[in-house]
């Protein structure tokens, strides 16, 4: 059994997961001023609550999108495992063919979750992570990450109405009644959810056009669960890719990492 962390602009989600399922899913919030004991004190909490000792713990990976956190967030899976882990980037194997202009600068996490569709979903495959960001990864039919569209988050686009107008309120994200909205806290969330459901299916024809075959959309990410039920074209909504691809990249190193 590992310790899996996926470390996101707004989130930390953690889990530990085998060959057989995954024990359990936590979120922490992302602090850029917490030490790594810090860090360590909330991994333990956490492992803690679940009733995880961390001697089971055989090793652990990670993937970071948050610079500054990473090395933070390493010593501090070390502290509480008394293990190194793996970090998503150079020198891990993910056995993924990516064809955009800079491989280099394609995020860990677009490289895990791509890695786990691959081996759970027929190909082609379209991945609609919606997090922080809202970021859309396109894998063609020989498994090859072919590129992919980054755009602003739900909870951005929120907090920039709220923001940016004088009279639109912060609102919760909520199930609209219609799409027709009634008034302005209903409209607000039609707009949010309907406008990101038909986003997706829009850009699902437009690749699949591109592309010239018809594709497999998967949506995962923190918010997805409240965007897939609305949307119009069939899409499979995955809450676990990311720990799963995680798994996978640690399976592949096992053998040759050295801490």
């Amino acid at each position: 059994m590992i310790l899996a962390i996926d470390v996101g602009n707004t989130n930390i989600v953690l889990g530990c997961i085998d060959e057989d399922k995954i024990y359990f899913i936590a979120r922490l919030a992302t602090n850029h001023l917490k030490t790594e004991e810090q860090y360590a004190i909330e991994l333990k909490s956490i492992l803690e609550l679940y009733d995880f000792d961390p001697s089971r713990i055989d090793g652990s990976i990670i993937s970071s999108v948050v610079p500054p956190l990473t090395n933070s967030i390493r010593k501090a899976t070390s502290i509480v495992t008394k293990k190194e882990p793996m970090v998503v980037g150079p020198g891990l194997k993910t056995g993924l063919n990516i064809m955009t202009d800079n491989p280099a600068q394609l995020g860990s996490d677009l490289v895990v979750a791509a890695v786990a569709a691959i081996a759970q979903y027929a190909k082609p495959i379209v991945i609609f992570d919606l997090g922080t960001a809202t970021t859309v990864s396109v894998i063609d039919d020989k498994g090859t990450f072919l590129g992919g569209i980054i755009m602003p988050g739900i909870n951005i686009s929120l907090e920039a109405l709220s923001s940016k107008t004088s009279q639109l309120p912060r609102i919760s994200l909520e199930a609209p009644k219609k799409v027709i909205g009634r008034n302005t806290i209903d409209s607000m969330n039609s707009g949010i959810t309907y406008g990101n459901a038909s986003m997706i299916d829009g850009l699902i024809e437009r690749i699949e056009n591109e592309i010239g075959m018809k594709a497999t959309a998967i949506v995962t990410g923190g918010l997805a669960k409240y965007i897939a039920p609305y949307c119009k074209i069939e899409v499979i909504y995955d809450a676990d890719l990311m720990l799963n691809g995680l798994f996978l990249i640690y399976k592949k190193n096992e053998k040759t990492f050295k801490p």
